[in-house]
C-alpha cells in the first residue's frame, strides 16, 4: 500500500534539494578536535540567538537531554519534572541508567507544570533526604498535544528556581513551534533556563541533530561527556550545514504546519469527532482502540501513531501539505463513524 500521508512525527521529513546542496558544499574539519568550521558556526549562531554563552552540536535529542541533566544534577540527587516528560517515558530510563539521578514527578495540565504546585515539592538536602537540584520542563509538550508554556509561567518557574538555588532545564525539541505559535523571542526563552536543547530534525526538517545551549563554564566538561557517550563526531559539518539551512529557512514556515493541524481538527469536528483545538502541530484523538485505528489508517495509506491504548496522534510537518492532511482527517472521520 502506497503511503499517502505520513503523520507519525516530524522526524520522518527528508532533506530538501536546497538542504542537500548546503550539506554537499559544507566546509568541514574534525569536530572531535574542535576544528569543524560549520559546526562552530551553527553552535555560535544558536547560542547568540538564544542568549547563551556557548552551545554544543549533538547527534540526538536524547543525548542532549541526558547530557544537560547530568551537568545540572549529580548522581544521587533529585530532579523534579512532570509525569509525562519525554525523557522519562521515551528515553529508555537513560537518566537513571547513565546518571544515577532520582526523579520525582507531579501531575500537570497537558504537561505544563503549575508553579504553585511545584514549589512546595522542592526539598533541601539533609541527612537521609535527597535534595532537589533542578527542574525540567518540555516546550512544546509532546503528550500534552503540542501545548505551549506561557512565557509568564516559565519566568515564574525561573524565579522559584532562583529562590531555592536550583537549575532549570528545557527539553525544547519543539521550542520552534512555541516561538511560532506565541511570538516569544528566542532570547526570552533562553533567559528562563540554565540548559536548553533544541532539535533540528523535527519541525525544522534537518536529517540529524540537536543543539544544547548552556553556560561556557561547562563547555569542556560537556565535550568530555559527549565523547564518553559516543557523541563526538568527525567531519560533522555536513550535518551541521543542514541545521544551519533549517534554522535560516524553516522556522517561519512552521506556521503552515500549525494551520494544517487546525484544519484537520476542524474537519474532524465537522464530521462529529470530538477533538481539541491543537495549539501547534499535534492533533490528539481519543478513540476506543488506538492500535486498531493506527492499523486501519495504515491499510489506507495514512500513517499515524498511538500514544497509548486510547490516544491517536497526528503530527503535521513540512512534508505533508493541506490536501494530504484533509484526506487523513476525512479517513479518520470515516473510520471512527463506522
Amino acid at each position: 500500500m502506497a503511503v499517502n500521508a505520513d503523520l507519525r512525527s516530524e522526524t520522518v521529513t527528508k532533506p530538501s534539494q536546497a538542504m542537500r546542496r548546503a550539506m554537499a558544499e559544507a566546509e568541514v574539519g574534525d569536530d572531535t578536535l574542535g576544528e569543524d568550521p560549520t559546526v562552530t558556526r551553527l553552535e555560535r549562531m544558536l547560542a547568540e540567538a538564544f542568549g547563551f554563552s556557548t552551545a554544543l552540536f549533538l547527534p540526538t535529542g536524547v543525548m542532549a537531554n541526558q547530557l544537560a541533566l547530568r551537568l545540572l544534577v549529580p548522581a544521587g540527587q533529585e530532579l523534579l519534572t512532570d509525569a509525562d516528560a519525554h525523557f522519562l517515558l521515551y528515553e529508555d530510563a537513560g537518566l537513571a541508567w547513565h546518571g544515577g539521578v532520582q526523579t520525582r514527578t507531579l501531575p500537570s495540565d497537558n504537561g505544563l507544570i503549575d508553579p504553585a504546585r511545584l514549589e512546595p515539592m522542592i526539598r533541601t538536602a539533609k541527612p537521609y533526604t535527597v535534595g532537589t537540584r533542578a527542574i525540567a520542563v518540555e516546550n512544546t509538550h509532546n503528550r500534552g498535544g503540542g501545548a505551549v508554556y506561557p512565557i509568564e509561567t516559565l519566568r515564574e518557574l525561573r524565579q522559584i528556581a532562583d529562590r531555592h538555588g536550583i537549575a532549570v532545564h528545557c527539553d525544547g525539541a519543539r521550542l520552534w513551534n512555541a516561538h511560532v505559535a506565541d511570538g516569544v523571542a528566542f532570547e526570552e526563552y533562553g533567559s528562563c533556563f540554565d540548559t536548553l536543547s533544541v532539535c533540528l530534525s523535527k519541525g525544522l526538517g534537518a536529517p540529524v541533530g540537536t543543539v544544547l545551549l548552556f553556560d561556557a563554564a561547562y563547555r569542556e566538561e560537556a565535550r568530555v561527556m559527549r565523547h564518553r557517550m559516543g557523541g563526538s563526531m568527525r567531519q560533522s559539518g555536513v550535518l551541521a550545514a543542514a541545521g544551519i539551512h533549517a534554522f535560516e529557512n524553516n522556522v517561519v514556515r512552521m506556521a503552515e504546519d500549525h494551520d494544517n493541524a487546525r484544519h484537520m481538527a476542524s474537519l474532524l469536528r465537522e464530521h462529529g469527532v470530538d477533538v481539541p483545538e491543537p495549539p501547534t502541530n499535534i492533533v490528539l484523538l481519543t478513540v476506543p482502540d488506538a492500535t486498531e485505528v493506527v492499523e486501519a489508517c495504515a491499510a489506507k495509506g495514512v500513517l499515524v501513531s498511538a500514544l497509548d491504548q486510547r490516544t491517536v496522534r497526528l503530527v503535521t510537518h513540512l512534508d505533508v501539505d493541506r490536501e494530504q492532511c484533509a484526506r487523513a482527517a476525512l479517513l479518520l472521520a470515516e473510520l471512527l463513524a463506522a
